[in-house]
């Protein structure tokens, strides 16, 4: 994999002609940001290279002043044009890109949407489940809606545990997919901490599992904050 330095003419870094329209220069910069992200396998050398290249050619005005200063050059590589292997090459890259990018747009669409709205349905609710108990936690009345709450959330992390196995994680969201994990798992042990306090009234259980709670809510709130990045 090519290792891209700064300083090289951004078209060359693209992989783009230095008479690309600016939606083709975006669609190859996100492209390759996606193929040399580290969560696929690139790395920040790559990712700074390629960020360089689009400050240039994203912006009109730092685009002409770029094509200005290197015209004459440009012209005397013009001869230079690239041969039927480097354009099948770059052909089967686009279409790998491509097809990543379809791959990770299924997932999050059949896998981390729904998990994210069953866990957002369990850790949501919960500060009002537990002021209502708290108003008298020995009541059998209150007690039992609560426990009601618990039951019906576990059978939610279950639909989120059966989701998460359904589909393998595109390489392009494995650092992504892990931090999914860890809240579901924070979750899961949260509501086995508030179902041993049911059982006992034990304050550290219920302690616990409060804070745990508290932990997968700002867990959630990163994920939708990297979902975001993934849309680069």
């Amino acid at each position: 994999m090519p290792r891209f330095a700064p300083s090289q003419d951004p078209y060359a870094v693209l992989g783009v002609s230095r008479q690309a329209t600016a939606a083709e220069i975006k669609a190859a910069y996100r492209a390759l940001v996606k193929q040399h992200h580290p969560d696929a396998g690139g790395d920040e050398v790559q990712i700074v290279a390629l960020n360089a290249a689009w400050e240039v050619l994203g912006d009109g005005e730092r685009r002409r002043a770029y094509d200005s200063r290197t015209a004459p050059a440009a012209a005397a590589r013009q001869g230079s044009a690239p041969s039927a292997a480097e354009a099948a090459s770059a052909r089967a890259a686009t279409r790998r890109s491509a097809e990543r990018d379809e791959q990770l747009v299924t997932w999050l669409q059949q896998v981390y949407a729904p998990i994210d709205r069953l866990l957002g349905q369990v850790i949501n609710p919960f500060p009002a489940q537990l002021r209502a108990l708290s108003a008298d936690p020995y009541d059998d009345t209150l007690m039992e809606a609560f426990c009601s709450f618990l039951e019906q959330s576990q059978a939610k992390l279950e639909k989120v545990e059966s989701l998460y196995r359904s589909m393998a994680i595109p390489a392009l969201a494995q650092g992504f997919g892990l931090s999914l994990y860890h809240c579901l798992s924070q979750v899961q042990d949260a509501l086995t901490e508030l179902e041993r306090y049911t059982m006992g009234y034990v304050d550290s259980y219920l302690r616990d599992g409060r804070e745990m709670l508290r932990e997968a809510k700002k867990r959630r709130t990163l994920l939708h904050e990297e979902r975001r990045r993934l849309e680069i």
